[in-house]
């Protein structure tokens, strides 16, 4: 007996040795669970520390994770400006920047053209900003004729030779082009004159000199030299002492210096509110059989604005203004070039301003954006002017209506010129200015011999820059408008 072990206690209702069903099993859970709480109460201080620490980790993980994708903005990787070359343009390097370079938006872009890259209605913006208000036109208007009266009624009374002086209202003022101010205006004495030889002084036919022929006395014959040549420069002076003597009397009217070669005396008009520059040439009005042979292959409007109106364009007398280049001094067949004068079709200029159109109901019917063209050219040129002022010095408004005169005589119809199509012919206007300047090639619209660009002194290599300027202009929304 002692070889089968010793005895157990064994529980009522149970074999002898035997074990209850799942007992062990129990065992081993309840063992495992009585381990699990007391590892339970031994780690329990330590974890409760470190759940703070790890839920602060994950937010931050999440919230940098949410910035990452709503955007957030890479440091700026782009070489200092000092370390490549700036693009005349607009300052920044002319390096292409890497994609890790650039910004990422904040929110998706918007489908089509920002309002502010929208072409068409920047220039239309642009066009509101160059408007005149009526009160102040109205008001320079009455001063400038106050001024005119007052200077017209003192030089004739002053001047045997000016008692039948003619005036004539020049410039855009009165062709209704002017832009943002009713600064500048332009008035033109001309002193009639027939039976005269006109000659050219140069090469272009745009400067002339003026040769009284045979005939009965004439109140200029004491400025003609031996030839009978008129000595213009001496007919200027006088007329510029009567000018003065009259603005004098006027308390707020000062005159400019002279300039070398400006054939304009300048009053300076400083009354309330008003700033206005105001000019007063003095020319001849030549009454001739035909306009001199230089222009023979200019004023191009037969296909524009008719033959007939051509023709009776033609017939009307032209100007010539005390005006010359270079030294007054040099001297050609007898005559010193501060004797000469230059050729001005300006008023003919107005009446094709005023009546562009190639039909007769032009603007009546249906509007045309000619002059808004212009305007805007003009208003570009003023901006070169400001933001390159060493290139673009010598460029003025004439050259800007001058390239509008030619691509009217190249683009006839008015509905090349619709108005719903201000941006297309803007855009159309800017590339014949930018070929003209490319080729240093301008020609006078009446007098296809004589280059403006070349004749104002504008050099290849900046005329080669205003080219890429204007270019770069019309490719990107112009810039210089907004």
């Amino acid at each position: 007996m002692s070889g089968r072990g010793k005895k157990v206690d064994e529980a009522p209702g149970e074999r002898p040795g035997a074990k209850a069903p799942g007992s062990g099993r129990r065992k081993s859970l309840a063992k495992a669970e009585e381990q699990s709480r007391g590892s339970a109460d031994v780690e329990a201080p330590a974890e409760a520390k470190k759940k703070p620490e790890q839920k602060k980790k994950a937010e931050e993980k999440k919230n940098a994770d949410n910035k990452a994708r709503r955007g957030a903005q890479p440091r700026d990787t782009r070489p200092p400006a000092s370390s490549e070359p700036l693009c005349a343009f607009n300052d920044q390097p002319c390096t292409a920047k890497s994609a890790e370079g650039k910004k990422v938006p904040r929110s998706p872009p918007k489908k089509g053209n920002s309002m502010d890259d929208d072409p068409a209605r920047i220039l239309q913006d642009t066009l509101e900003k160059l408007k005149i208000r009526k009160n102040q036109k109205s008001e320079a208007t009455k001063c400038v004729n106050d001024i005119q009266d007052a200077i017209n009624k003192h030089v004739k009374a002053s001047l045997g030779w000016c008692k039948r002086i003619q005036v004539l209202k020049t410039g855009s003022h009165y062709e209704n082009v002017k832009i943002c101010e009713c600064d500048e205006f332009d008035v033109m004495l001309a002193v009639s004159v027939e039976r005269v030889d006109i000659q050219p002084f140069g090469e272009d036919g745009a400067f002339y000199s003026v040769a009284m022929k045979r005939h009965q006395k004439h109140p200029l014959d004491r400025f003609l030299n031996e030839d009978k040549t008129i000595r213009a420069s001496e007919m200027l002076k006088e007329f510029r002492d009567k000018v003065k003597e009259a603005a004098a009397k006027l308390p707020y009217v000062t005159v400019d210096r002279k300039k070398q070669g400006c054939p304009a005396v300048t009053l300076q008009v400083k009354k309330d509110d008003l700033l206005i520059s105001l000019d007063f040439v003095l020319g001849l009005e030549v009454h001739s059989s035909s306009w001199p042979p230089f222009t023979v292959d200019g004023f191009k409007i037969d296909n524009w604005l008719s033959k007939k109106v051509k023709t009776d364009l033609k017939r009307k007398p032209y100007y010539l203004v005390s005006k010359y280049e270079g030294r007054g001094t040099r001297e050609q067949n007898g005559v010193i070039a501060k004797d000469a004068w230059r050729i001005s079709f300006s008023h003919v200029e107005k009446e094709i301003l005023k009546n562009h159109g190639h039909s007769k109901t032009c603007c009546e019917t249906r509007p045309c954006c000619r002059k808004q063209c212009l305007k805007l050219l003009k208003y570009l040129v003023q901006r070169l002017k400001e933001k390159y002022p060493k290139e673009a010095a010598k460029l003025c408004s004439y050259h800007a209506k001058t390239t509008l005169l030619h691509a009217c005589a190249n683009r006839v119809e008015d509905s090349e010129w619709a108005a719903d199509q201000l941006s297309h012919c803007f855009q159309l206007l800017l590339h014949d200015f930018e070929e003209h300047l490319r080729k240093q090639q301008l020609p006078n619209f009446f007098v296809p011999s004589h280059n403006l660009l070349k004749s104002a002194g504008i050099d290849k290599k900046s005329c080669n820059l205003l080219a890429d300027y204007i270019e770069y202009e019309r490719n990107n929304s112009f810039p210089l408008f907004r």
